[in-house]
């Protein structure tokens, strides 16, 4: 690890408060980052306690950084680092995240709030966008309606048990605490580390994870796959709803389930209209029909 930390000191960097920082955070990420996490060897040998110091440099960096655009710019980019991880790195990463993000929830200050709530968004589509086989670099937003299509039609089943574990750990964990297991000290034996769930972080991806769903296909009325991985998530919402001891999360719980964008809404709205158009019909054949012949003499 002593030649990973050799490595590292540019993480130091994006959280020091130096005057000239902000500007330059997000280009000292695009420079050093991407090429240090690409490497399998690097990357695969991160221990869980490597992953959250590095997560910590990153929280800072975009706790330091000014000004609408380039704060949107960084939190895309770090959502997108998931695509650059070997497969087998990407589960550690985002428990990585997750737990430096309920960390740090509560000393967030409301000036600084919206930028991290746009991360987890970020995050959360990169997630969902990750599932798919043919990912690519992550963007999957192309013009052509086909191809697109098709490509959001095909889901990786590893992936999608990932994600929907991570989901189960962290934001839709039933429990108020969640852990990370097997942290080594040195010369100690392997840690245990237990960290709280905000609240406010569960409401946010209640909040949000539809939309980031849609975005991505996974509300599609054709795509029996996506329905099935909709319906996980959903099976982990009403979990929760009945396990969380929170009245807020519970309440946006039972409203995250009442979207009329998801499919089994969906199914239930049009019933309800094929129901009432059907009882239109009756009574216009009943007026109209010949079965009454009117009031006898």
């Amino acid at each position: 690890m002593a030649s990973q930390e050799r490595s590292m000191p540019f993480i130091k960097n994006l959280a020091s408060s130096g005057m000239s920082l902000p500007a330059h955070s997000p280009s000292l990420l695009y420079r050093y980052l991407p090429s240090f996490l690409s490497s399998r060897q690097v990357s695969t040998s991160l221990t869980p306690i490597d992953i959250l110091k590095l997560w910590k440099g990153l929280f800072y960096a975009l706790w330091m950084c000014d000004r609408a655009i380039p704060q949107q710019n960084l939190c895309a980019e770090l959502a997108d680092l998931i695509f650059l991880l070997p497969r087998e790195s990407v589960g550690p990463w985002m428990r990585g995240f997750w737990a430096t993000m309920a960390r740090e929830w509560t000393g967030i200050d409301v000036l600084r709030m919206e930028k991290f709530l746009l991360l987890v968004r970020r995050v959360v589509g990169a997630g969902f966008r990750w599932m798919r086989k043919d990912c690519g670099n992550g963007k999957g937003n192309g013009k052509n309606g086909e191809k697109k299509k098709e490509r959001l039609s095909n889901w990786d089943a590893s992936k999608v048990d990932e994600v929907m574990a991570l989901l189960g750990e962290w934001p839709f964990n039933l429990e108020e605490e969640a852990e990370i297991d097997q942290i080594p000290g040195e010369g100690k034996e392997n840690k245990v580390l237990a960290q709280k769930i905000p609240v406010g972080m569960r409401i946010h991806v209640l909040d949000i994870w539809v939309d980031e769903a849609e975005k991505v296909g996974l509300l599609a009325e054709d795509d029996d796959e996506a329905r099935q991985i909709v319906q996980r998530i959903t099976d982990q919402i009403d979990a929760l709803e009945e396990a969380t001891r929170s009245p807020a999360v519970r309440v946006r719980s039972k409203e995250s389930l009442a979207d009329e964008r998801l499919p089994v809404n969906r199914k239930v709205k049009e019933g309800k209209g094929e129901d009432k158009d059907g009882e239109g019909e009756q009574e216009e054949d009943g007026e109209d029909g010949e079965d009454w012949g009117g009031f006898d003499d």
